[in-house]
């Protein structure tokens, strides 16, 4: 009987003691290695620091160049004396804003574009303003914009450029814009025809054509639609002496 208990009792135990083990085996426990975090944090903050130095602190991503583009009648470097960025400036502090007010505050820039081209290059796009009409001055002629700037001079009347007619100052004119916007909008075939352009009334502008005909275009609203219908009468009635197109209300246009 005493032999029996006793080997009961030793198997118990050790069934216990498996059951433990096995216990042990199937939830291990993992501890969090903190040298392991230390080291992922320095390697992030190193890497930070690297690149603050290179984009701030380093000679490798600064102006080296001003590349500059869509220049016709201003010098390039006059548009880099503008701009006010000296060679060595770190690219990521050039204030790209300030900088594209400067290079429109030019008389013959209309609008510029600066970017940064890595790794040393700062990139300025152009847009120039160009000529549309000319405005007598004197026994010249000078060339204009939509705003009424000057762009340049020329001994005589260029075909290319109708002859416009304002009063008060040509800069800043919204005759002057009215009778652009009528260039800018009129097909080839009826800008090389126009010789004048009277905006004196900018209620009631006329057009001068080269056969000696006459546009009564009026205000300047509706610029495209008078356009299309004034293309449409000439093509049904060709332009000749004293030939008057009345498109003032292009839905009831006349010929007389």
């Amino acid at each position: 009987m005493l032999g029996k208990r006793s080997r009961g009792h030793t198997e118990g135990e050790q069934v216990v003691a498996e059951q433990e083990e096995a216990a042990g085996h199937a939830v291990p426990r993992k501890r969090s290695d903190p040298w392991k975090f230390a080291f992922v944090a320095l390697l992030v903050v190193a890497l930070v620091c690297v690149v603050a130095w290179l984009l701030l602190g380093s000679r490798l991503l600064v102006v080296r160049d001003v590349a500059v583009t869509g220049l016709d009648r201003t010098p390039s470097e006059e548009v880099v004396a503008a701009l006010g960025v000296p060679t060595g400036t770190p690219l990521i502090r050039v204030d790209l804003d300030r900088s594209e007010e400067r290079a429109e505050a030019l008389p013959l820039v209309e609008s510029a574009t600066v970017t940064r081209g890595w790794p040393a290059t700062l990139e300025v796009e152009v847009v120039e303003r160009r000529p549309l009409l000319a405005v007598q001055a004197g026994e010249d002629y000078r060339l204009i914009d939509a705003d009424g700037v000057r762009i340049e001079d020329a001994p005589s009347l260029p075909d290319a450029y109708p002859l416009v007619r304002v009063t008060g100052e040509v800069e800043g004119n919204e005759a002057v814009a009215a009778a652009a916007d009528i260039v800018g909008r009129a097909p080839d075939s009826l800008l090389s025809r126009i010789r004048l352009i009277d905006a004196t009334d900018p209620e009631a502008i006329v057009i001068e054509l080269a056969e000696e005909a006459r546009v009564e275009w009026g205000s300047p609203e509706e610029t495209a639609r008078k356009s299309d219908v004034l293309r449409v009468l000439i093509g049904e009635h060709p332009p000749q002496e004293e030939r008057v197109y009345d498109v003032s209300a292009p839905d009831l246009a006349v010929v007389r």
